[in-house]
């Protein structure tokens, strides 16, 4: 069956464009009439002037779904909790820590489809689960090893919204050190285990609509440098992307070059982790050579401004980074908020602080980097553009709210005025994933999983 929305203004973005950080802040057109067939744009036509009576009319500015980059879906349960007095991000994982020691595959599937669902009520389509909760209290592994896997795919599927899962390989507490406490659920004991681990877990999920089995290096401090390389050749055997946490903490860089005599770049770029599939995340505190390096090597840089600045890791040099040749991502990580207007704006009010200068990112790069690229690095290319052939996704925003009025109702309403609060309609591959009516459950649902995953033993 042939399906038809009529979009009143729609940001096209630039379909043409395949290199760089692309996306014009003017490609912003009206009455665009698309038909879908299959989850799939058959269609794009401009100035249609009045819609087909066969049509749902989409009043307002659509833009293609939002990628979410980078999703720890068990971290929703912080929000609210980790913000009493001081602390460093290495206080905040130990409250961390305490969540994810009582969750197991049941609660944790009803904690992550309440979050990918408030994911998909902010217009996201598509998630990268950097997964690395993978086994039972004391690292036994469950009768079914990907238990926990499973869970979060199911989850995600079930929510709306389709899912990189970025299996993670998380080996050590820190350079040199076994895992300890909560960290045993994380590993497979060596890279060989983790390996067979998730080709089981990618042979039962192969062709599996909307989803994709990728592979996760967790950090330097986590998987030994000998190790690295088994994770990056698997990935690349497979044509997946790897993502991995990259110099998010001072301290990392100075456990790296205390063990290795290299920055954490230089580690992985000598165990072949990077390319144009791989996704560092993060990429806070890094040196004029380690730019260099991820930019050479084409990889994406993948930013997540809300956690970065809760947790107060720093604010990275995401237009240097450009510039050398990475590409922009955008992620929530811990999702002290879930909304990627605010991670696309706060990208360049970050650098905005950091340079003391305005006009660093384009609005239209930056929804570039939060829709066509962001889902790139989480292997759908065919996602995050309206153009025939692409998956059929849409955001549609009300641009008459307090915030978004007389705004312009372009690329620059969408990154420096709209919230997640003005989404009025979310179509994932071709279907209405969420409308307005669907907020107050969605709050129920994640209040009820909260409260169940923290008390889960």
């Amino acid at each position: 069956m042939t399906l038809k929305y009529w979009l009143e203004r729609a940001w096209l973005g630039s379909p043409g464009d395949t290199g760089g950080q692309g996306g014009s802040d003017a490609d912003v057109r009206s009455s665009v009439l698309v038909t879908v067939e299959n989850g799939r744009f058959g269609t794009v036509t401009t100035d249609v002037a009045r819609p087909p009576p066969d049509a749902k009319c989409l009043a307002g500015l659509t833009i293609p779904g939002l990628a979410n980059c980078h999703s720890h879906a068990f971290h929703r349960a912080l929000r609210g909790r980790t913000q009493r007095g001081r602390g460093t991000f290495w206080t905040w994982r130990d409250q961390m820590y305490a969540v994810a020691q009582r969750l197991a595959p049941d609660s944790y599937y009803e904690l992550a489809r309440a979050t990918y669902r408030e994911m998909a009520a902010a217009g996201i389509t598509s998630v990268g689960e950097f997964h690395y909760l993978h086994h039972g209290p004391g690292g036994k592994a469950y009768e079914q090893p990907n238990a926990m896997g499973m869970a979060v795919v199911e989850a995600a599927r079930d929510a709306g919204v389709r899912i990189a899962l970025l299996d993670t390989c998380y080996l050590s507490s820190g350079i040199g050190s076994p895992p300890e406490g909560v960290q045993v659920r994380y590993s497979d004991g060596d890279v060989s285990t983790w390996q067979q681990r998730v080709v089981d877990l990618a042979d039962v999920l192969r062709g599996r609509d909307g989803v994709v089995v990728g592979a996760a290096i967790h950090s330097v401090r986590a998987v030994p440098r000998d190790q690295m390389p088994h994770v990056a050749q698997w990935a690349a055997s497979e044509q997946v992307p790897l993502h991995v946490h990259l110099s998010e903490q001072v301290a990392e860089n100075q456990a790296c070059a205390a063990a290795y005599g290299l920055t954490p770049a230089q580690v992985l770029a000598e165990a072949g982790v990077l390319g144009t599939r791989t996704s560092c995340v993060h990429a806070t505190h890094l040196t004029d050579g380690d730019i260099g390096l991820l930019g050479a090597a084409g990889t994406f840089a993948t930013f997540c401004p809300t956690t970065e600045r809760d947790l107060g890791d720093g604010i990275g040099p995401s237009r240097r980074l450009a510039r050398a040749g990475s590409r922009l991502t955008v992620g929530s990580d811990s999702h002290a908020v879930i909304d990627l207007f605010e991670e696309m704006r706060a990208v360049e009010m970050g650098e905005r602080l950091a340079a003391q200068e305005r006009g660093h990112w384009s609005a239209g790069e930056l929804v570039t980097a939060a829709t066509r690229d962001g889902h790139l690095s989480l292997g759908f290319p065919d996602a995050g553009l309206i153009e025939p052939g692409a998956r059929a996704d849409l955001v549609t925003l009300d641009v008459a709210t307090p915030r978004t009025a007389g705004t312009g109702g372009g690329a620059e309403t969408v990154v420096f005025a709209a919230t997640t609060a003005d989404i009025v309609s979310v179509v994932a591959d071709g279907e209405v994933v969420v409308s307005g009516a669907d907020r107050r459950q969605i709050g129920a649902d994640l209040d009820a999983a909260i409260s169940r995953g923290l008390d889960e033993r």
